[in-house]
Formats: C-alpha cells, sequence, structure tokens
C-alpha cells in the first residue's frame, strides 16, 4: 500500500479511538432523548431548565456531527485511495493528496478542542500551591512555582489575583490561592494538579549541598452560582480577623479578612485580599464551593474504579513532574514523558508543551502517537 493510503489508514484508526473514548453512541442516544423532550408541550414550562437543555443539545449534536463526519471523510478518501492505487489514476491520487492534508489539518484542531470539552473546562479557574515538608526549602520552591504560573498566565492573557497567601519565616511561602480569570483557565490548569518536584543546590544550605523539595498544586474551577453545589449554612462556619502583610503586620485596622471552615469536610478557606469583609466572605465562598466540587469529583473517580472492579485508587496527590537544576537541567513530566532542557523557559512560564500532551492523553492521543 502507498505511503498516502497508509496515512488515511492511520487517520481512520485514530478518528476511530478517539469515537471510543469520546462515547459517541452514548452522546447519540442523549441527543435522541434531548429531542424528543424538546418536543414536549410543557418542555418550555420551565424556561430556564428548557434553555439549558437546548444548549446541552446544541453542543452534543456539533460534537456527534464533527467526529462522526471526519470518520466518514477519512473511510471515503481511503476507499477511493485504494481503487485509485488498482486503476493507476495519477489525478485522483493528486486529489485524495491534498484531501488527506485538510484531514490530518482536521484532526489536530479537534482532537486538542475534545481535549477541553469538559463540564467546567471553559471556566476561570482557582489554583492553589501549598509547601510540602522540607521548611524554607520547600517554602521557596513554592514561590517559584506562584511565580511560574504568574507568568503562563500573564502571557496567555489571564487575570490574576491572589485571594490569599501565607508567607514563610524566612523566604517563600507555606500556601497562597490565586483565581485565575480567563476562558479555559480550567481546562488549561487541570493538567498541573499534583506534587511538583524540585531538585538543585540549595541556596539556604552553608554547604552548598542537593536538597529535593515538593510543593502540592490544587486547581478548581470558578463555579457560577447555578452549580449544583450546596453548601448548608448551618455547615459552615466563618470568622473574620485583621488582614495581615507581610511579617505578619496588620495591613487594616478593621476585621475584613474572612475564614470559612467547612465542618462535613473539615476544610478551610481563608480571603484577606480585599477591602471589605463581604467581598472576602464573597472571595472564599467561591474557593470552597471549588474545593467540595473536586471533592465530589475525587469521589466518582474512585466509586467509577471501584465499579470497573480495578485495584486502582484515584490519586490526585502523586508527583507530576521532576524539575532538576543540578546535576543536570530537566524538567520532566512522569505521567507523558514529555521533557526540556530550558529549564529557564520553564519556570518563566513556558508550560505549555506539558499541558497540552496530558490533555491530548486524556482523550486517548497518546496511544495514537506510538
Amino acid at each position: 500500500m502507498s505511503e498516502l493510503c497508509n496515512r488515511l489508514k492511520r487517520l481512520v484508526e485514530q478518528v476511530d479511538v478517539i469515537r471510543g473514548v469520546f462515547d459517541l453512541p452514548q452522546k447519540q442516544a442523549r441527543v435522541q432523548a434531548l429531542e424528543q423532550e424538546s418536543i414536549s408541550p410543557d418542555f418550555w414550562n420551565d424556561q430556564q431548565a428548557a434553555q439549558k437543555k437546548m444548549q446541552e443539545l446544541s453542543v452534543l449534536r456539533e460534537q456527534v456531527e464533527l467526529w462522526e463526519g471526519l470518520y466518514r471523510r477519512a473511510q471515503d478518501a481511503l476507499e477511493l485511495c485504494e481503487m485509485a492505487e488498482v486503476d493507476e489514476d495519477p489525478g485522483l491520487l493528486e486529489e485524495l493528496e491534498r484531501e488527506a492534508t485538510a484531514l490530518e489539518e482536521d484532526f489536530e484542531k479537534h482532537q486538542f478542542a475534545l481535549a477541553l470539552s469538559g463540564k467546567h473546562d471553559a471556566d476561570s479557574a482557582i489554583l492553589s500551591i501549598h509547601a510540602g515538608a522540607g521548611g524554607t526549602e520547600a517554602q521557596d520552591w513554592a514561590q517559584m512555582l506562584l511565580r511560574m504560573y504568574l507568568r503562563w498566565a500573564e502571557k496567555r492573557g489571564y487575570k490574576t489575583t491572589i485571594t490569599d497567601m501565607t508567607e514563610g519565616e524566612e523566604a517563600g511561602i507555606k500556601s497562597v490561592t490565586v483565581e485565575v480569570e480567563g476562558p479555559y483557565a480550567y481546562g488549561y490548569l487541570k493538567a498541573e494538579k499534583g506534587t511538583h518536584r524540585l531538585v538543585r543546590l540549595s541556596p539556604f544550605d552553608a554547604s552548598n549541598r542537593r536538597h529535593t523539595s515538593f510543593a502540592k498544586v490544587e486547581v478548581m474551577p470558578v463555579l457560577d452560582e447555578d452549580i449544583d453545589i450546596e453548601i448548608d449554612p448551618k455547615d459552615i462556619e466563618i470568622e473574620v480577623f485583621l488582614s495581615g502583610g507581610a511579617g505578619g503586620q496588620n495591613v487594616q485596622k478593621n476585621a475584613t479578612a474572612v475564614r470559612i471552615r467547612h465542618l462535613p469536610t473539615g476544610i478551610v478557606v481563608t480571603c484577606q485580599n480585599e477591602r471589605s469583609q463581604t467581598q472576602n466572605r464573597e472571595s472564599a465562598m467561591r474557593v470552597l464551593r471549588g474545593k467540595l466540587y473536586e471533592l465530589e469529583q475525587e469521589r466518582l473517580a474512585e466509586e467509577k474504579a471501584r465499579l470497573k472492579g480495578e485495584n486502582v485508587q484515584a490519586d490526585f496527590g502523586t508527583q507530576i513532574r521532576s524539575y532538576v537544576l543540578h546535576p543536570y537541567q530537566m524538567v520532566k513530566d512522569l505521567r507523558t514523558n514529555v521533557e526540556t532542557g530550558n529549564t529557564t523557559a520553564v519556570l518563566d512560564g513556558e508550560i505549555d508543551p506539558f499541558i497540552e500532551a496530558w490533555l491530548k492523553q486524556q482523550v486517548g492521543v497518546e496511544a495514537l502517537e506510538n
């Protein structure tokens, strides 16, 4: 078989993998169910619910038609290629060469869009960084990560707001929470969730020894008010206190900072960036809603693994990436094996190759690269 036919055959296989991962039959069934529901006489009695279902129908219909159409195009082109080879038709082969290139471009474009088609991927994000064990070393590493993400966000044109930060005793930060505002901020940043490991010669060690430091990154979506995350007022304790600046200094005379504890889960969130208690409370509640959403997602993932009979636990706290600055220069993502020797660029916010590789992996694209 010619190289052209092999390209088309591989494209058919690639699209077929995506169709399986995407579960197109299930989505097609959902489209049919929504279409039937939409013609019911009382469908529009609840305007808000009806609009949401029509939006869901529009998105699902577009996705199904796109991938089924791409699959049919690739199959048709492959069949014509095999016929053209038998008939030795150079004109048809030349036309199919152009079609194969167009198909490959469409596939590349839409496969990445598919990786960002999750329920909240288009939303803004809440990013939290926590220094791991290791004192000043880990706290300095947490601050390096904060700088990396702020630079990444700046390059993408996202607005960032630090809503809470606890500084280290000597250097760095113990923890920080940042709201990243912009389209698909959560869709991209969810790839960064996990433990990040740094290996370097310590600037805080008089003997200049090599140290390993860890920091944990959490990412939650900024949820709209109509998202079904209910927080019973009886389940939370709210504390107000003076906002603290660097070195523990109070920056305001009035108690405007807010700390909220969610009693059923033990989750605690703090916000002290805004000037009013009301604004800080609203920001803290947004963070809490995001954390509860992520907790529910983890629970569902664990339940899904259990029902499938796999001896696998959903583990969101494992090491995902190593940043080695000594004895050699290397950043390597342990999930995708993407790596680079340009550590300076990565720490300056050039993390898109890692994010994109992980996103593609989530829709089975890693299998297509082999």
